[in-house]
Order: C-alpha cells, then sequence, then structure tokens
C-alpha cells in the first residue's frame, strides 16, 4: 500500500514534470527574447496568483449589479446573511471538488496517463471516480448551467450599454454584442486568460466602489421604504440570485488544470471570496439603503444610479468584463464541443476557433429569447447552480469516500479545521438537505413563478425588457407614453 507521504511526493513530481513539459510547450525558440517574456507575462498564467485572480474575476460580474436588487427581495440583514452563509458554502463545495480532481488526476498519473494535450474537465472527474452515469449527470447539469450563465453575460451587455446609448433597443445590442462575444473562441484555454483575469477584477473593483459611493452621495430618496421580505416569491427568488452569486464553480476543475501545480489550490477559491465580499456587501448594502423598494422595479442598479461620467465608465468597464466572463463560461464549453468532434488536440488556433462557432449560435439566439434580467439569475441559480455547485459535489465526495480503504488511502485528508472524516460527512450532508429544499425547492417554486410572470408580462423576444417609456409626440405637440409600455403592472417596469 502505498503511504499518504509516497503518494504526496509522486504527485509534487509530475506535477512538476508537467510545468516544465507546458512552460517548454509555451516558450519562443529564444527563451531569453523580450518578446518571449512579454508573450509570457501576458498570456501563459499558470501560477496560484493567477487562479486567484480567475476565481475572483469570475465569481462576481454582472451578478454585482442586482444583489441591491436581491436586497430589496430578502431585507437588508437576510441579505447580508445570506451572502455569508452562501460565500462560506459555495467555497466548501469548491474545496470539494479540488480534492477529487487532485484524486482523480493522481490515479491516472499513476496508470502513467499524461495530460499535455487535454483538458481535463468536472464530468471526467466524475467519470474517472464514480463511472458514467455520474458522468452523464455532471455533463448535464455542468453544460446547461455555463450556456446560461454564457446567455446571462449577453443579457446583462445589451442592459447596461443601454443606459449610455438608448438609440438602439436592447435586442439590437444583444446581436451586436452577440458578435464581438463570439471573438472568444480565438482563446485557446485558461492558461490565456491571466492579464484578462487581472483586468477584470480591477474592473468590478471599481464598479463596486463607485457604486457604494455613488449611493451614499445621492443619498435616500424621498419617503425611501425598506419593507422587504414581503413575499416568499420575491424572497426565495432574492436568495437564489445569491446562491447564484457564490457558484461560480463550473469552471473550477478547468481553472485547476491551467496551474502548474493543482494541488496548491485547495484554499483559493475561499480566498477570492473573502475579497468578493468586499464587493458585494458595501454595494449592495448602499444602493438598498439609498433606495429600498424602488430596486423591486429594477433589477440593474445602474437604472438609479444618477447618470455621471463616473457611471459611463463603470458601464464600459463592466461590458468589457462581460466579454471575460463570457469567455470564462463558453471555454468549457468550447473544450466539449472540441472533445465530441475530435478537435480537442488540434495545435491551429483557427482551425479551433472555427470549430468551436457553432456553440455561440445557441447562446446567442436564447439570449435574445429570454432578455430577462434578474429573474433568468434566479432560475439559473435555482435550478441548475443548486446541482452543480453544491449537490453534486457534496454527494460525489461522500460517494468516492465511503469506504473505509478508499479514505485510508485518500490523497487529500480530511482540512485541519475539521479533522474527521465523520465530520466531513455531517456537513455534506447538511449541504445537500439545505440546498435541495431551499434552494432547490423553495428556490426553484419562486424563480420559476417570477420567470413565467415576466413571460407574461414581457413575452418572449421582448425588444426592450425593462425599458423606461418612452415620450412619443403626437401631431399635436402634446406628448404621451406609448400604450405598451405605460400599461405594465407594479414590479415589472423599468
Amino acid at each position: 500500500m502505498v503511504t499518504q507521504k509516497q503518494a504526496e511526493e509522486a504527485i509534487v513530481t509530475n506535477y512538476g514534470e508537467m510545468e516544465v513539459e507546458a512552460r517548454d510547450t509555451h516558450d519562443t525558440s529564444d527563451g531569453s527574447s523580450m518578446k518571449g517574456a512579454i508573450k509570457s507575462f501576458f498570456w501563459h498564467g499558470g501560477s496560484v496568483y493567477d487562479a486567484w485572480f480567475s476565481c475572483a474575476s469570475n465569481q462576481v460580474a454582472q451578478v454585482l449589479l442586482t444583489l441591491p436588487y436581491s436586497f430589496s427581495q430578502l431585507g437588508m440583514a437576510s441579505g447580508i446573511v445570506f451572502q455569508i452563509f452562501y460565500g462560506i458554502m459555495g467555497s466548501w463545495t469548491a474545496y470539494l471538488i479540488s480534492v477529487l480532481y487532485v484524486e482523480y488526476r493522481t490515479r491516472k498519473e499513476k496508470e502513467n496517463v499524461r495530460f499535455k494535450n487535454h483538458v481535463i474537465q468536472w464530468f471526467e472527474v466524475l467519470d474517472g471516480l464514480l463511472g458514467p452515469y455520474w458522468k452523464a449527470i455532471g455533463l448535464a447539469f455542468n453544460c446547461t448551467f455555463l450556456l446560461f450563465g454564457s446567455v446571462i453575460q449577453l443579457i446583462g451587455c445589451a442592459s447596461n450599454i443601454y443606459y449610455i446609448d438608448d438609440h438602439l433597443d436592447k435586442r439590437t445590442w444583444t446581436y451586436i454584442f452577440g458578435a464581438c462575444c463570439a471573438t472568444t473562441v480565438f482563446i485557446p484555454s485558461f492558461h490565456n486568460y491571466r492579464i484578462w483575469s487581472f483586468i477584470g477584477l480591477g474592473m468590478t473593483t471599481y464598479t463596486a466602489w463607485y457604486m457604494t459611493i455613488a449611493a451614499a452621495v445621492h443619498g435616500q430618496v424621498e419617503n425611501v421604504e425598506h419593507s422587504a421580505p414581503t413575499k416568499m416569491v420575491l424572497y426565495f427568488t432574492g436568495a437564489t440570485n445569491i446562491l447564484y452569486t457564490f457558484g461560480g464553480h463550473a469552471v473550477t476543475v478547468e481553472i485547476m488544470h491551467a496551474m502548474w501545480k493543482p494541488q496548491k489550490f485547495k484554499y483559493i477559491y475561499l480566498l477570492a471570496t473573502l475579497y468578493v465580499f468586499t464587493l458585494t456587501l458595501p454595494s449592495a448594502i448602499s444602493v438598498y439603503w439609498a433606495f429600498g423598494d424602488e430596486l423591486l422595479n429594477h433589477a440593474n442598479a445602474f437604472a438609479l444610479l444618477p447618470k455621471s461620467v463616473f457611471r459611463d465608465i463603470a458601464v464600459i468597464l463592466m461590458l468589457i468584463h462581460q466579454f471575460i466572463t463570457f469567455g470564462f463560461a463558453c471555454t468549457p464549453l468550447y473544450f466539449v464541443w472540441e472533445k465530441v468532434i475530435g478537435m480537442h488536440d488540434t495545435k491551429s488556433i483557427f482551425l479551433r476557433a472555427l470549430a468551436r462557432l457553432p456553440v455561440v449560435i445557441p447562446i446567442w439566439f436564447l439570449a435574445i429569447i429570454f432578455p430577462f434580467f434578474g429573474p433568468i439569475n434566479s432560475a439559473v441559480g435555482a435550478l441548475l447552480v443548486s446541482f452543480t455547485v453544491y449537490i453534486i459535489p457534496a454527494m460525489a465526495h461522500m460517494c468516492t469516500f465511503r469506504t473505509a480503504l478508499a479514505r485510508q488511502n485518500s490523497i487529500e485528508k480530511p482540512p485541519f479545521f475539521l479533522p474527521s472524516w465523520a465530520g466531513m460527512y455531517i456537513l455534506n450532508i447538511f449541504i445537500v438537505g439545505w440546498v435541495a429544499i431551499v434552494g432547490f425547492g423553495f428556490g426553484g417554486w419562486a424563480s420559476v413563478t417570477n420567470f413565467v410572470q415576466q413571460v407574461g408580462t414581457f413575452g418572449l423576444f421582448a425588444k426592450c425588457y425593462q425599458c423606461p417609456p418612452r415620450v412619443l409626440p403626437l401631431a399635436t405637440g402634446v406628448p404621451t407614453m406609448s400604450p405598451k409600455l405605460h400599461a405594465l403592472p407594479p414590479h415589472h417596469k423599468g
């Protein structure tokens, strides 16, 4: 039997070889050249810091603008508690995914399997550890989640740019940004997101603190009310949106695989989440404090913040960040598609880009059909994130280490703060039960109910979802509002 120390030494050796292979693959013919050094600095990332930037940048994007909306549904106290609770829970399940990845990769390394031109994905980890049925479940949930995650980014792009230029409706903006985001097919893998992750986190940091300061400077609106929670549908819709906020695990395995030494990933997601708290909590609290119940009618915080050059900068930065996040969400889908059509080992960037284009088309189409900013976040959180991010990792960990022999031979032992296997099982069972009942059960009911209401109000292929009523001149010179927009019911207006 191989001891834990021997196994860990084998991992370090194998990962060290992979690090050298990867760096050699990316080096230029003249390793000392300035051109090669610059390219390596901006293009080839695989350090612990790269992984941290990727996790933090990917974790909070467009959802940053919907958290004040969630607070208006939940209330201040529940909004803060749910953010901290789901942030910690999400960090734990990301830790479980990293443990399962290391376990799977170590077993394959012992079989002399190398992954020089192959990116390991979550469904392959499930397949290697638990069999084809788990693979099918993981593949279905993960791909569907990533698909709609990409859809949300396109919807968010159209929603944001509309607050700078409303000469075009949101549907037209979706066409435009769909074409722009399709250029992500040229980014080979998560190794190549080094500079994008760094820039993206800077953009969300600016936006979060702009929201915080702008709301504080603006002050509370006249007769502001903070009546939440008032309805169960709204309460659980807001809760599932926060569940979605801290559910960026669909790309965790791909981020780990892009690291030179993936075994160092264990606590990176938690550290990223702690930083994200410094962005999400102040911004959501201050905007909800300033505008209160008015947020119930505005899923995007930009709709209420006063127009200024600082707001326009925030909008532009979020647009660029959404392009980056679209790439994060789509890249695993690109990998799956490449493996299906046998193009994953192809070294030509242009051939792979051409092969990836069919993945973008359905995302583009779905963003045009369901442009419901805010409600779609909650629906995805309840129906997809609940399983992909929380339930499946917890159950997979319990099933992988269900026997005494598996626990004895495991590469990663229980963490120092929970040193017993029994404690890990109790925590995992709690997560499965909580998310199944509160997240998927109540959250699914609430988010689907809200989503159906949006479809009933605006219809599919809505041209300009939650746009403010336009003033249309009559022949007499007396202005009037568009009758269709004027007739919107409360809690659904722009």
